[in-house]
């Protein structure tokens, strides 16, 4: 068996998804009914752009969603029946998590699309309101960027747990960048993310209060596969459970590191990252290091022939 996991903002670019929209008649469906759900221009900003306005908050949310379900249908097509008896657990980092409730059948898709259209633009809507961003902090010791984090006299936090090589921060200016300085001094590498505000943070609290009152009318059905959550870093098997914990999802740490070995330590070697590029395949590189494992991609048709040469025959 294996773990599907799904990328999150950062993965996006212009072009993303055409291939398999080009190739199969119920991804050009899936495509035509989102934009019918939530009103963006899905397919020209995916294969059009521009990538400015394809990466604004309120349109990337549902942009990179589709993508994601998208090539998710045809793996699922592929299996059929094969499905959960192929698929241990699903897995996303931050918005890669709405792809995991659909994919699990936690959300159906028209209320996984209006989840994450809603979680865009409450986040781009908070974004503005006091200056704050996020930095990518690599290769530094955890310890010794907790150090920095509490020295720090203003909202600071450790918001993304990605791999043991890369941390992210999350905060308000200007203490935000003087973290991040102070990490560069000590020798790490530091990239100022390109996002509108410091997400996964106590900064997002408007944003969640409002998203809590959304979320409530939704139906979180009990997942079919087992959804780890990267709130907890374990599965979770009750659809109200789960519920709460994306309630809470916008505001808690990406424990990513912790999420990956929970699936590697229940005996699952083999993952396939769902979307576009390959990030999360670097990370899990990072986090399971030395420990036998594969790691493959669905991104295109290319991919999708050696998935199933390689893999699907022998699982």
């Amino acid at each position: 068996m294996l773990a599907i996991v799904f990328p999150g903002q950062g993965s996006q670019y212009v072009g993303m998804g055409w291939e398999f929209y080009d190739s199969f008649l119920k991804v050009k469906e899936f495509f035509l009914k989102s934009e019918e759900i939530t009103g963006i221009k899905v397919r020209k900003l995916c294969f059009e752009g521009p990538i400015e306005e394809l990466t604004l908050t309120e349109n990337l949310q549902v942009c990179l969603t589709i993508v994601n379900i998208s090539i998710f249908e045809v793996l699922k097509e592929i299996l059929g029946d094969r499905l959960t008896k192929t698929i241990a657990f699903t897995a996303g980092h931050s918005l890669g998590e709405f792809s995991a409730l659909y994919a699990s059948s936690i959300l159906d898709f028209e209320d996984t699309l209006r989840a994450v259209k809603k979680r865009g633009e409450l986040m781009a809507k908070v974004s503005p309101k006091e200056p704050s961003g996020m930095y990518a902090i690599i290769n530094l010791p955890l310890k010794d960027l907790r150090d920095l984090v509490e020295q720090a006299k203003s909202l600071v936090v450790i918001s993304n747990y990605n791999s043991p090589k890369q941390f992210v921060i999350s905060g308000l200016e200007p203490a935000l960048t003087m973290v991040a300085d102070e990490a560069k001094r000590l020798g790490a590498k530091v990239v100022r993310l390109k996002v509108s505000a410091g997400f996964h943070s106590p900064l997002m609290e408007e944003a969640q209060g409002e998203f809590i009152d959304f979320l409530k009318d939704l139906n979180f059905r009990d997942p079919e596969i087992p959804f780890v959550s990267s709130v907890t870093a374990q599965a979770e098997t009750q659809g109200g459970a789960i519920k709460d914990l994306i309630m809470r999802q916008i505001t808690s740490p990406v424990r990513w590191i912790d999420t990956i070995n929970y699936i590697y330590e229940r005996g699952i070697g083999i993952f396939l990252e769902i979307g576009p590029k390959q990030v999360l395949k670097g990370l899990i590189s990072q986090i399971l290091q030395d420990r036998p494992h594969q790691i493959y991609n669905l991104e295109n048709l290319k991919d999708l022939q050696i998935l199933r040469e390689e893999v699907l025959t022998k699982i």
